[in-house]
């Protein structure tokens, strides 16, 4: 019998005045009261040979996390999706943000 695989899931939550939108494999109710538990975050499956520096600093922001716990009332929306995309954060108003390496300021894109 094929093994099962595992549920992908696209999280979207504010944090530090941004929305992040993370994709991940495991999504559930926090042991700690009030949490949302996210765990197995999934970085660059799409291309190998691209480097988003967005999702770079994610990547790095998350570098050494077992699982994020979010606070409910940051979550947006959780939803279970066929594949992941790129994860990444946007402004408050939902337009993306791109930080580009050797410059100071942040290029917002639609």
């Amino acid at each position: 019998m094929a093994k099962a695989s595992k549920p992908t899931f696209r999280i979207q939550f504010h944090s530090n005045n941004k929305i992040y939108e993370l994709y991940a494999h495991q999504v559930g109710q926090s042991h700690m009261g009030g949490f949302i538990e996210i765990g197995e975050i999934i970085f660059g499956e799409h291309s190998k040979l691209l480097i988003d520096p967005a999702e770079e600093k994610l990547k790095n922001e998350f570098a050494n996390v077992k699982h994020s716990y979010i606070p409910h009332f940051a979550v947006i929306r959780i939803d279970e999706v066929e594949r992941s995309g790129k994860n990444r954060i946007l402004d408050s108003d939902g337009a993306s943000v791109t930080v580009f390496p050797g410059h100071g300021s942040a290029h917002s894109t639609s």
